[in-house]
């Protein structure tokens, strides 16, 4: 039995995918000590394993239903589903839920199942799915700022709108992506630096009437403050302190790491089984550790831009751009906090971090980027049908 018979797509995207799931076990399982001593008070453990384990398992069993819808389907659910996503971003902004200590309102409960679900990132994989669809339809044609306004930036304006004031990010990620899908599907240069300094003055205008009425937006422009400030190394010891463990744990690991669930730093690491889950690894595994999975996240990286540049359509080239590379963006970013090269972001490490919104949002995504390269594979199938079907004289007139 060959899994490549109930598989589509790049295999080696599978791959790298699977081996990110499988290692993640080891760093979930030992950082969630943190949790189940200091979150919940336990000590078992093996209950946030399971839990991983399922989401995992309903991960995969998403992006292998995903992969098998033709990507063109995705053209217009991203158009059904936009007016949906900002449905359900307005409805967390008023009822949103904490959770692992976080201030920010981002999640809402699923009802019946009562299942938490960050719907940032859900919006996140639909717009960019949406404004891929835009760009692929304008491609070749001449359009004025005006016409773009309505059907591009109005969208995407509302949504960045709903998200700033409690991830803010989320938001800069998803505005710096449609910066670059824009750029890439031949959007106007002139037009991209004036939604550049648009999002500029819009975000001095946010914080400006966040600090006017703080009692509007609690804490969250005072929170982006801080980290800014602790990064600047200003910060006060509370307010370094996540940043200082973190420093910790990678000086404890050192070249070669203390080996596989034996950090110390996890007891005292908040975040450690998400946000700051890199510097773990990197206790753990060490720098070598480390750089794998920085290659592991490069490789993916340039398995997006192969399957990018084979795509069978524009669109096709655009939906894996604007789905696929967030994800090595954002893995990029965690390593980055982690190693504080950058403040404080509250970006989980894909494929890797616990969390069932961003296991299956990621999964959600790389299995769009597997539909766009199967349906690549079908083509060359198809082509590779019709020569081996053709005879001589159909070869010769061909050629003629």
């Amino acid at each position: 039995m060959r899994i490549k018979n109930y598989i589509s797509g790049d295999t080696f995207l599978w791959a790298l995918v699977i081996i990110l799931l499988v290692f993640s076990f080891l760093p979930v399982y030992s950082a969630s000590a943190n949790l189940a001593y200091i979150g919940k008070g336990t000590g078992n453990t093996t209950k946030f394993l399971v839990k991983h384990f399922g989401h995992v398992v309903i991960g995969l069993g998403l992006l292998y239903s995903v992969h098998k819808i033709p990507y063109r389907y995705f053209r217009g659910l991203s158009v059904l589903l936009l007016p949906v996503v900002i449905i359900l971003l307005g409805y967390t902004a008023m009822q949103g839920t904490v959770m692992g200590g976080a201030s920010a309102s981002r999640w809402m409960t699923v009802p019946v199942i009562g299942m938490k679900f960050q719907t940032s990132t859900f919006a996140f994989v639909v717009l960019m799915a949406y404004v891929a669809k835009y760009l692929a339809s304008i491609k070749d044609k001449v359009v004025t700022f005006k016409e773009s306004i309505l059907p591009l930036w109005i969208p995407v304006g509302i949504i960045l709108m709903l998200i700033v004031p409690f991830n803010l990010s989320t938001a800069v990620l998803i505005f710096a992506m449609i910066l670059l899908i824009c750029f890439v599907g031949g959007y106007p240069l002139k037009y991209l630096l004036a939604m550049l300094g648009v999002g500029f003055v819009a975000l001095t205008l946010f914080v400006l009437t966040a600090k006017a009425f703080p009692g509007v937006f609690p804490n969250r422009v005072d929170t982006w403050v801080s980290r800014i400030a602790t990064f600047g190394g200003e910060g006060d010891s509370d307010s370094t302190y996540q940043v200082e463990r973190a420093k910790t744990a990678i000086a404890n690991g050192y070249i070669v790491g203390v080996g596989p669930g034996k950090s110390v730093t996890k007891h005292v690491l908040p975040q450690s089984a998400s946000d700051f889950i890199f510097a773990i690894i990197l206790e753990e595994f060490g720098i070598i550790g480390g750089l794998i999975i920085l290659s592991l996240y490069l490789f993916f990286l340039f398995r997006l831009i192969i399957i990018s540049t084979k795509a069978a359509s524009v669109f096709g080239q655009l939906l894996v751009i604007g789905v696929g590379f967030p994800i090595v963006f954002q893995a990029l970013t965690n390593m980055a906090v982690a190693v504080n090269l950058i403040p404080v972001t509250g970006q989980t490490l894909p494929l890797i971090s616990s969390g069932g919104t961003s296991i299956l949002m990621t999964c959600m995504a790389v299995g769009i980027v597997l539909s766009v390269s199967a349906q690549r594979e079908e083509v060359k199938a198809r082509e590779k049908i019709k020569e081996d079907e053709m005879n001589p004289l159909d070869v010769l007139s061909e050629a003629i």
